[in-house]
């Protein structure tokens, strides 16, 4: 099986592939569910997990009865805390020596060094900003712990931002996901979630390199 044509086949149509999970494997998908999650946030390898959109389409599911909307929250937010910690720590470990990484298959270097200009502007912030955008959500506890954040503070950041994420996202879900025209729409819901907080990320780390860019050309006093 091709990976790529099967996670864009899976991320815009999650809601017919958890469906048939939940059918086939019943609560074997509370485990599926907390790995896309941990992965997703801790592995920074795998930013093109799918996010927003699972949660919402989860909080759909937890709407018409087909899982358990506490125990689905619970869960949730327990992958998206611990996955962020490991990110963290990885980041930690290894340090400045990322900025000398090269672009790769199994790493961003672009991705990585857009969530670095936004963090270097918003700090702690981006760490919840982070959640509700692509990309950036994976890279951006990792370029925390490159960037020496204590432990504390970055966990205080995790909780908050984490929290934010699981419980709104699910809980649109839960509550507008099974609106008919939102039902007939979701695959352009779906790309909505993905491309304007893409759009937001990119925006902000070409704007950095600019600002950068001027400051590097401008003369010294």
């Amino acid at each position: 099986m091709d990976l790529i044509p099967f996670l864009i086949d899976f991320i815009l149509h999650v809601d017919k592939h958890l469906e048939t999970f939940v059918q086939t494997y019943g609560m074997w998908v509370y485990a599926l569910l907390f790995l896309i999650i941990f992965v997703e946030t801790g592995v920074v390898v795998m930013p093109f997990l799918p996010g927003d959109s699972l949660l919402f389409v989860v909080g759909a599911m937890c709407g018409v009865g087909l899982m358990d909307l506490s125990l689905t929250i619970g869960l949730l937010f327990a992958a998206a805390v611990l996955g962020n910690q490991s990110n963290y720590t990885i980041g930690k470990m290894i340090g400045p020596k990322v900025f000398q990484w090269e672009q790769s298959k199994l790493f961003n270097k672009r991705a990585f060094e857009q969530a670095h200009a936004f963090y270097e502007k918003y700090g702690g912030f981006t760490l919840i900003a982070a959640r509700f955008m692509p990309f950036l959500r994976t890279f951006a506890p990792f370029v925390a712990g490159v960037a020496q954040m204590s432990r504390g503070k970055f966990t205080f950041y995790d909780v908050t931002g984490g929290a934010l994420w699981i419980v709104s996202v699910t809980l649109a879900g839960y509550f507008f996901g099974n609106i008919p025209w939102v039902k007939q729409n979701l695959d352009k819901i779906i790309w909505a979630m993905i491309l304007i907080p893409g759009l937001f990320v990119i925006y902000g780390a070409l704007k950095a390199r600019f600002r950068g860019a001027t400051a590097a050309t401008q003369p010294s006093p």
